[in-house]
């Protein structure tokens, strides 16, 4: 072969070679972004599965998370835990009073007794019958309360029902009615 030619055939053979390793590298780097589009796309996946599960909860679900934080607050023997989940303009019937509650003072004086006859007072909540009309909802069962007294720990099964009132993003208790559950008859 003739050195010219030669010369020629071996750039060829260079140029072919720099192009087949640009087109590696290109395809490496399209792989590359394609694993890395692809692991974007996974991440985002879960973010919007997990803010489809939070999204799912309902109305129903909220008021039984309210309830809940009611029993929480109620165990912390803290009339101001539990009356920040009451409306300014709630009704109570309490289980231990004869008398009506209906304004902040009352509801707050229920609680104080409360708290100081019958100590390490909690409640725990039995079936839920949980209705939920627009912004305001119904929340009916039992639940039993328990408290310590003279070193041994005693339980009073009550029933109850809670209305409550959407204001924002909280539910608050607008009318609380809770009565002793009376015995079986005979």
């Amino acid at each position: 072969m003739p050195s010219s030619l030669q010369a020629i055939f071996l750039k060829a053979n260079s140029l072919q070679a720099s192009s087949l390793k640009a087109n590696s590298l290109k395809a490496n780097s399209l792989k590359a972004n394609s694993l890395n589009v692809m692991r974007a796309g996974f991440a985002l996946n879960i973010v919007l599965l997990s803010l489809a599960t939070v999204a799912s909860a309902g109305p129903k679900e909220d008021v039984a998370a309210a309830t809940s934080t009611w029993a929480a607050a109620l165990g912390e023997d803290d009339p101001d835990k539990v009356l920040p989940l009451y409306a300014d303009d709630a009704v109570f019937w309490g289980t231990l009073s004869p008398t009506l509650r209906s304004d902040r003072a009352a509801l707050r004086d229920y609680f104080v007794t409360a708290f100081k006859v019958l100590p390490g007072l909690k409640v725990a909540f039995g079936d839920q019958l949980i209705r939920v009309y627009g912004a305001t909802a119904v929340n009916t069962g039992y639940y039993t309360f328990s408290y310590v007294r003279d070193g041994e720990t005693r339980s009073l099964p009550a029933r109850y029902s809670f209305t409550y009132v959407k204001s924002g993003e909280n539910w608050l208790i607008v009318d609380h009615h809770s009565s002793a559950m009376p015995p079986p008859p005979k």
